[in-house]
């Protein structure tokens, strides 16, 4: 079965082919919905270097074609070796072990003019079992690899656009492993960027040049300036999650992380000879509160409770950098959207047993936006030297909670006419959790993003829902 896809993009060939040999290219081509993990890698696509995959099931498009409970179970392992590399023009991925008879994939990039290229990627696969796997299969396999490069091109073409015109800069990253941070770090390192991930645990070794760790203990106040030295932006991502139970322990977790992790960064670059030049450090859009059909910007009061007190707090504890003379971007996150984890997987469970449905009276306004939009807004906050203060990280158009339900059911192929009444909610969660996570209202627009001519790729629901679930 041969399989061929194209996409022109308004880049060099040369530049197009040092994103895709870039460290952090596989896991910004990996779809979300496939789970992939990289076992091992050799960092480079040069002729017999190989990388090890693993995924708890296997990746499209025999995925569809195998019993999902296995799946779950037995893990599919691929070794794919690179060959037939020719710089600034191609590489080919072949298949030494996995669950095809056999899978090669090349990667063209060819130049259209000095300033546009085309890349093509041409896929020769045989499926396991013969003549009755080729009948049995290769419709479905065509069609997972028509959504595997559709989405695939859709982040190329989008990253590249993003990255136009952008000197390659070091950006320290803390929260690297969290949801966001996971997407962030792989964006930056495709665009020639170097990253300083800082974290708490012991660094980990790396062969690229673009990544180095370093770390820290909030807690203890061990952040050592000397490590940052060279960097020209920080985003700052780490706190605890805010989705587990709130109990007394972890509402003060969720608060001191977030609070004395801050103070600790912003005190450290405060210190240094030569500081950052931008500290966006991420807040939220509970800095709100619970505000009914109020429509909120930028400009719009802090409300009120656990959440909002936390914000409030977080933002302040950058003081001290901006009293330093660094440009302090407080990314007010609304509620990001990936089938990689977050939110939406939590809200999908309902809708994948054929129960899902608005939640209290579905009249509450939900700010959303796609964890692809996330990155690029970041990244956009890091470059831009003209914007400071607050900006909300949000998709251009809030939606009630009935208009999402219906939305998902519909992306999903599910029902969506079941509800989960409030006291339900609240007796899930608890009281303050319940009516500061789920059943509030905030409608939050992306005033200063837009003003600042940030592009979203995915400015409505169904776009983000689409996009995250390859729909």
């Amino acid at each position: 079965m041969h399989f061929s896809r194209s996409l022109r993009v308004p880049v060099p060939a040369a530049e197009l082919f040092a994103w895709h040999e870039r460290p952090g290219a596989f896991e910004r081509l990996a779809p979300p919905w496939q789970r992939v993990r990289v076992v091992r890698t050799d960092g480079r696509i040069t002729d017999g270097s190989r990388v090890e995959l693993e995924a708890p099931l296997a990746p499209a498009p025999l995925g569809a074609l195998l019993d999902p409970l296995v799946g779950l179970v037995v893990p599919t392992r691929w070794v794919v070796e690179h060959r037939d590399y020719v710089a600034g023009r191609q590489f080919r991925d072949v298949l030494l072990r996995g669950p095809f008879r056999r899978w090669e994939h090349l990667h063209r990039m060819e130049p259209e003019g000095r300033s546009a290229s085309v890349l093509t990627d041409a896929i020769d696969l045989e499926l396991p079992f013969g003549a009755a796997g080729r009948l049995a299969g290769e419709a479905i396999a065509r069609a997972e690899l028509e959504r595997l490069f559709h989405y695939r091109h859709a982040v190329t073409a989008a990253d590249l656009a993003r990255h136009a015109g952008r000197a390659p800069r070091t950006i320290a990253v803390t929260g690297a492993t969290g949801l966001v941070g996971t997407a962030l770090v792989p964006f930056l390192t495709t665009g020639g960027h170097t990253v300083v991930r800082i974290g708490r645990g012991a660094p980990e070794p790396s062969s690229s040049p673009q990544r180095r760790d370093v770390r820290w203990d909030p807690a203890a106040g061990l952040l050592d300036p000397a490590a940052l030295d060279g960097v020209d932006a920080v985003i700052h991502l780490a706190g605890a999650p805010v989705s587990e139970r709130w109990t007394s322990a972890h509402k003060r977790a969720i608060a001191e992380s977030r609070v004395q992790g801050t103070r600790l960064l912003a005190e450290t670059l405060a210190r240094m000879p030569r500081p950052p030049r931008v500290l966006v450090s991420a807040s939220a859009i509970g800095v709100y509160g619970d505000r009914g059909e109020e429509l909120l910007d930028e400009e719009s009061a802090p409300g009120v409770g656990f959440l909002a007190g936390v914000a409030q707090a977080w933002e302040g504890a950058t003081a001290p950098a901006a009293a330093a003379g660094v440009r302090v971007v407080h990314a007010r996150l609304g509620v990001v959207l990936s089938a990689r984890g977050g939110a939406l997987p939590k809200l999908m469970l309902p809708f994948q047993v054929g129960a899902g449905g608005r939640v209290g009276s579905g009249k509450q306004w939900m700010s959303l936006v796609a964890l692809d939009d996330v990155v690029g807004a970041l990244s956009f906050l890091a470059m831009r030297e003209d914007v400071e203060g607050a900006v909300n990280v949000v998709g251009p158009k809030p939606v009630r909670n009935a208009e999402f339900a219906r939305a998902l059911g519909e992306v999903l192929g599910r029902p969506s006419f079941a509800a989960a009444p409030a006291f339900a909610i609240r007796l899930a969660l608890g009281r303050e959790q319940a009516d500061e996570m789920v059943l509030a209202s905030q409608r939050v627009v992306p005033k200063a993003l837009l003003g600042a001519g940030f592009r979203f790729e995915h400015p409505t629901l169904e776009a983000m829902l689409r996009f995250e679930l390859g729909r």
